[in-house]
């Protein structure tokens, strides 16, 4: 049996050069006894023997968890290292078995030694030790940690005290920094430290910023355990904070502004803005209809469209949007689909003239191919915005049907824009209140490439033309 106690000062560089030498000479677990300073010699355990030198490779994931893990306070964690380590040499895969329960109890100690080494930096509190005359300032600060991670946290307080002398004091070990130079020294008893002049005003700030409406005490406790209060001075006005945050939290609501802070009439003006309720005058209608900012789409545009017709129509006809040559024309409906709607309207006798026609969207949605205009279907937050234009158009016609031709229209006019094609020909209602007569948009017509489903479109929009024609007689 080899017994080998890793001393506290240097650990994961003693551990690692033993178990290195003790791997290459095959010397298993079970003839090993690893401990501590804290541990007793075993009886029936030899000195320990110099093993050979060797080398192995090994994950390097390993070696990050075993560089945490021998901070642990467990005096095992050294065997459980070794025990893992002798069955890794045979399969590497082991850093990656989730359900391997050693790596499991591995993981966990790692996981343990990083919170030890969070709490290390969140709570160590200095006081100041400058002697008279000193060049540097001095600080002198004393820890209890839970687990021996002075050393590996120590680098994290040189790079942020670099500018003076400090020494954290533990049971177990102790970082000295002193001229720029760092030491870690054997542990130390607990020093009568002076008093510190900032303390009041840490404490008076700490009291400030308690937030007594959102205290969760054993949230509170869980990052900062009771075992650290004794070495902090806030630590002392916890009690009286804990105990008070009822009647703190009462009186500030009482003293809560009963008005709303300034900013939310901006807030309310800009949600009133995009209400669908146009309460202008009806000959201001149109330029706020061509001024219109409301969406992207304007960017892009030619122009707004607007709707044209009589204001008394019986009949509003709601396309999708403008195309290429409504756009540019600023007219509804003057483009191929537009000229194909006029030949299936006098079939149908509907006279367009007598009709209110106007479209979901007023700006023509595009893109780019070269010197041509792609057109590209509105998105519902798109159609949602216009429908404050549509809805005041509907405010004054005042129709006793409207004719939705295609999604667009059926989505600003009923909610839904699917299913278009089982829907046509039926009569819906609106939240606008005037029915809705459901029927196909002339473009998909035109986009029918065989002449028997293009000749049935045709034929099933005509239909619907003039069944909106019979319902306004």
């Amino acid at each position: 049996m080899h017994h080998v106690v890793v001393p506290d000062i240097n650990a994961a560089m003693h551990w690692r050069d033993k178990a290195r030498g003790f791997l290459a000479s095959g010397i298993p677990p079970s003839r090993i006894i690893w401990g501590d300073t804290t541990r007793e010699a075993d009886l029936f355990a030899t000195d320990d023997a110099a093993p050979q030198k060797g080398t192995m490779t090994v994950p390097h994931s390993f070696i990050a968890m075993a560089n945490t893990v021998v901070w642990h306070s467990d005096p095992e964690r050294f065997a459980r290292l070794y025990a893992f380590l002798w069955r890794l040499r045979d399969a590497p895969h082991l850093m990656e078995d989730r359900g391997d329960g050693d790596l499991a109890r591995l993981r966990q100690m790692e996981k343990n030694v990083r919170r030890c080494q969070h709490k290390m930096k969140a709570f160590v509190r200095f006081r100041e030790i400058t002697a008279a005359g000193a060049n540097r300032r001095s600080f002198a600060a004393w820890f209890e940690p839970t687990h021996n991670t002075v050393e590996p946290t120590a680098d994290f307080f040189v790079r942020r005290f670099a500018d003076m002398d400090w020494r954290i004091l533990t049971p177990k070990t102790s970082a000295m920094f002193k001229d720029g130079q760092l030491a870690i020294e054997g542990g130390q008893v607990k020093p009568d430290l002076p008093e510190d002049a900032s303390e009041e005003l840490w404490v008076t700030y700490f009291r400030n910023i308690f937030n007594p409406a959102r205290l969760k005490v054993q949230a509170m406790q869980s990052e900062m355990p009771k075992k650290y209060w004794k070495n902090m001075p806030e630590a002392a006005a916890i009690p009286d904070l804990i105990a008070n945050a009822p009647a703190r939290a009462r009186e500030m609501a009482l003293a809560a502004p009963s008005l709303p802070p300034r900013h939310m009439a901006k807030a309310q003006a800009q949600l009133a803005g995009h209400a669908s309720a146009w309460e202008g005058s009806e000959a201001a209608l149109p330029a706020a209809i061509t001024a219109c900012t409301r969406c992207p789409l304007h960017c892009n545009a030619t122009q707004a469209v607007l709707g044209e017709g009589p204001l008394n129509a019986a009949l509003m006809i709601v396309g999708e949007q403008p195309g290429d040559h409504e756009d540019l024309q600023g007219r509804p409906f003057v483009g191929p689909a537009g000229q194909l709607f006029d030949e299936l309207a006098i079939d149908a006798a509907l006279d367009r003239q007598s009709a209110y026609i106007t479209n979901a969207v007023k700006h023509f949605k595009f893109r780019p191919k070269g010197k041509r205009r792609i057109h590209q279907r509105p998105d519902i937050s798109e159609i949602e915005q216009c429908k404050w234009w549509l809805d005041a158009e509907l405010a004054q016609v005042k129709p006793k049907l409207i004719l939705a031709m295609g999604a667009t229209a059926a989505r600003a006019l009923t909610g839904k824009g699917t299913a278009i094609m089982a829907r046509r020909g039926t009569v819906e209602t609106s939240p606008a209140g005037p029915p809705v007569l459901i029927t196909l948009h002339p473009s998909y017509v035109l986009r029918q490439t065989d002449p028997e489903a293009r000749k049935t479109a045709q034929n099933l929009l005509r239909q619907d033309l003039a069944a909106a024609v019979a319902f306004v007689r």
